[in-house]
């Protein structure tokens, strides 16, 4: 299970922005950066700098991944023929807990790494407790039989800030989900603006 390295706060605030559309999020009340200098006006980001957030930005939205990781995930989409970007998106949203998170069984991106970790999770009825699982199209997730009453999953499905995306099919009535297929980036409903070009652009330097 990779540690969750920064408390997910913490994000909203360095970035600036709401980055999962939360009623709670500090960003909402005040939209200057975190630290006794974060009221101070920004100077212009170098491009860099923009390529560096955007990364940031990608990587700790799904669950504050780890460098290894989100880079091990960014050289499959390179070799995969297509937009690097897109496919970057699509392999994102093809994990295992990308996908607890977009069926509503879970509030968020860190509680579904944890549901997938503590074996509440199969996958064609078959139990898998790996978040990083890659589903393929067709590939059916359901929630076990004693997990089903969790207050967490109770209250998520309830959730009205966000909604289940076309390319996942939920029945909240079973509590199972299918991948329909690997998204792209417009399909994906990000609470805030991502931009995998500027992180495609970011490896090609780095």
């Amino acid at each position: 299970m990779t540690k969750r390295t920064s408390a997910k706060y913490k994000l909203d605030r360095r970035m600036g922005e709401n980055i999962w559309g939360r009623p709670k999020s500090p960003v909402n009340r005040r939209e200057y950066g975190p630290g006794q200098h974060g009221q101070r006006r920004k100077g212009k980001m170098s491009d860099f700098g923009l390529q560096l957030r955007a990364k940031q930005k990608l990587k700790g939205y799904y669950g504050d991944l780890t460098e290894k990781q989100f880079r091990r995930i960014y050289s499959e989409a390179e070799r995969i023929k297509g937009d690097t970007g897109e496919n970057l998106i699509g392999l994102l949203e093809s994990r295992l807990d990308a996908l607890v998170y977009r069926a509503k069984f879970v509030p968020t991106v860190f509680a579904a790494r944890q549901f997938v970790n503590h074996g509440h999770v199969k996958v064609n009825g078959q139990r898998v407790n790996v978040p990083s699982y890659r589903l393929k199209a067709g590939d059916v997730v359901e929630i076990r039989d004693r997990s089903k009453q969790l207050a967490v999953v109770m209250e998520a499905v309830q959730l009205a800030e966000r909604d289940v995306p076309e390319y996942v099919m939920a029945d909240h009535s079973k509590m199972t989900a299918t991948f329909v297929r690997a998204p792209g980036l417009a399909d994906v409903p990000y609470a805030a603006h991502m931009e995998p070009n500027l992180v495609v652009e970011y490896y090609a330097k780095n």
